[in-house]
């Protein structure tokens, strides 16, 4: 989620309608498997009772709200270019 909210997600509003120009998940690009690295899932053996009955927890929101800054400054390191709007996409790198 957070790969695809810095490289690929994108909210465009019609300025003329004020409606959302891509309006359905078939036209919205969103990142698929293929454009990933592996991700490594890691699971925890302690139960929390106090979160869920069956003692789940899920903590993959919580990380994701790091990565777009993550990939901004490994962008900028690696071209010397801030980008401050996301997604950041090759156009906006010229």
């Amino acid at each position: 989620m957070g790969m695809g909210m810095a490289l690929m997600e994108e909210t465009v509003v019609d300025e003329q309608t004020g409606r959302l120009v891509v309006r359905n998940l078939a036209d919205y690009h969103v990142p698929v498997h293929a454009d990933m690295g592996n991700i490594e899932v890691i699971f925890t053996d302690i139960p929390d009772p106090h979160i869920s009955l069956l003692g789940a927890r899920g903590v993959g929101e919580i990380g994701i709200t790091g990565v777009a800054a993550a990939i901004a400054n490994a962008i900028y390191h690696a071209t010397g270019k801030r980008i401050r709007e996301l997604p950041i996409t090759p156009d906006k790198l010229l």
